[in-house]
């Protein structure tokens, strides 16, 4: 978990020295699957636009991290840094990132599934696509999407959690944020049961779970179209007297189109309510494992068996989403609470990217199960669990050395100590690999596709990603750590040679 941060010093990533900007905030090693979910699609418009400006300001948590101006059409003094493309990568990305998860959908459909790479088939799914688009606007859909988050509200609200403060802001307050995402996970998944069951009916009418791939495509859109109205609805009290923005880039005022992209205010909040942290942690996260057990429930409908292949992949990907609400806190110190504003692109991110497209391995098993023998479901559920071995061992490893390099669990670990007075891990996982956390996280990722068989890569959209992610993010640290730590980096790579695979790579 992410030590907390007193009177806005900022802490030593120990494994990688002060660490790169990005790594420091944005990646959630120490605090479950959730953060880094987001730090994927954030990734991975960096890498459509093929721009990587640095921030004017360094983002890290603390005082200096951000500069907070009040709410102002005057756009800022200082010089600007634009990423994702600028207002025009900014636009483009918000019209293209609803195509992707709509045609991710249709690509592998009720009637269609792309199946190998034969492209030329792909007439199936345009045959899939309703007569007209205002056929995917379903008031069914949107009444799923709006009592669901209304349901999250009301558990955010009267579940028990510890209230903590988050990092020390520009002003030098420190918003309150009440940690009940780990109640609410079992809460929904109680409530859930119940009302599948006869006891949460009515009459005869229980909880229709596996309705939810028979509206798959429309609630994908109800989704998208609420996620783009709460952006629409952000910018717009953005521009209220008082509201406090995050402005680390000096754009905030120059493009509404890049303001209504990346965010212009920092903590918008209803009440008690911070609306950035909560759909970071509850939505999107949760929905995602209900999503999945709806397709287990169809399976079941329709071929009257629940596959092997099914139930390992809720179990696992249950279990990514559980262990980043258990570490809920760590998302406190993460750039996208410090620094970023909350616009279209968490929005839309956390509430409609990330459970519909990290829901494509269940929803392809509903009709295209590949049958998988027990040894090979077996095989790979090895795989999955050595993965999240190492990611679990290695963020809990770092995170106490980080705390107490004197504590008996980690004191006997080697370090090497750098000019700029950091330590760098060259032992244990971190002696292993420099990467070893995000080979653990891959290795989880890959096994999930792999349940769904070979047949279609439609499944393993994820993986593929998210490997470009890492091998690209990997790039930029090693470039920026070389440059910070000059010849302490080349010393540290003779220790640690491995960037992912101790020997290998």
């Amino acid at each position: 978990m992410w030590t907390r941060q007193h009177d806005g010093e900022v802490l030593d990533m120990l494994q990688t020295g002060e660490g790169s900007q990005p790594e420091r905030l944005s990646e959630r090693w120490g605090g479950g699957g959730t953060q880094f979910a987001i730090w994927q699609l954030r990734h991975l418009r960096q890498l459509i636009c093929a721009v990587h400006t640095p921030r004017a300001t360094y983002r890290g948590a603390g005082p200096h991290a951000l500069t907070m101006n009040a709410a102002s059409s005057v756009p800022s003094s200082k010089e600007p840094h634009y990423e994702f493309g600028g207002p025009i990568g900014a636009g483009l990305i918000t019209v293209s990132l609803p195509i992707v998860v709509l045609g991710l959908c249709f690509i592998c459909g009720k009637e269609y599934c792309l199946q190998g790479l034969r492209f030329d088939t792909l007439g199936g799914a345009l045959e899939q696509l309703p007569d007209s688009l205002g056929d995917l606007f379903s008031p069914v859909a949107f009444t799923i999407v709006s009592q669901w988050l209304l349901f999250q509200i009301l558990l955010d609200r009267v579940l028990p959690g510890k209230t903590v403060e988050g990092v020390v802001l520009q002003d030098g307050s420190r918003l309150p944020y009440k940690m009940s995402g780990h109640a609410a996970f079992w809460t929904t998944l109680v409530v859930t049961a119940l009302g599948l069951s006869e006891l949460g009916g009515v009459g005869s009418t229980k909880l229709n779970l596996s309705a939810l791939y028979d509206l798959y495509e429309e609630l994908a859109v109800a989704t998208a179209t609420i996620s783009f109205a709460l952006s629409v609805g952000l910018f717009v009290a953005s521009h209220r007297k008082g509201a406090k923005l995050a402005d680390a880039s000096g754009t905030v005022g120059r493009s509404a189109i890049y303001d209504f992209y990346i965010g212009r205010e920092l903590n918008p909040r209803i009440g008690p309510l911070d609306l950035k942290c909560f759909c970071e942690l509850r939505p999107g996260l949760l929905g995602w494992v209900v999503i999945n057990l709806g397709m287990l429930l169809k399976q079941r409908e329709l071929q009257g068996y629940v596959s092997a292949s099914m139930i390992m992949v809720n179990v696992f990907q249950g279990l990514y989403v559980w262990d980043g609400l258990f570490f809920e806190r760590s998302i406190l110190t993460t750039m996208d609470i410090t620094t970023e504003g909350f616009g279209f692109m968490l929005a839309f991110g956390d509430l409609c990217w990330l459970p519909f497209t990290y829901s494509l391995q269940a929803h392809y098993l509903v009709t295209n199960d590949p049958g998988l023998p027990l040894w090979a479901v077996a095989v790979i559920s090895c795989l999955c669990l050595v993965g999240y071995a190492i990611f679990r061992g290695a963020n809990g490893q770092k995170d106490a050395f980080r705390r107490d390099p004197n504590a008996s669990a980690v004191s006997h670990l080697q370090w090497m100590p750098t000019k700029r007075g950091t330590k760098l891990l060259t032992s244990g996982w971190w002696g292993a690999a420099r990467k070893i956390n995000y080979t653990g996280d891959w290795l989880m990722g890959l096994a999930w596709c792999m349940f769904a068989g070979f047949s279609s890569p439609v499944p393993y959209f994820y993986c593929i990603y998210f490997g470009v992610l890492l091998v690209h993010r990997a790039m930029r640290d090693d470039h920026a750590c070389a440059a910070k730590y000059g010849p302490d980096w080349s010393v540290y790579k003779q220790k640690v040679p491995s960037l992912f695979v101790p020997g290998l790579f």
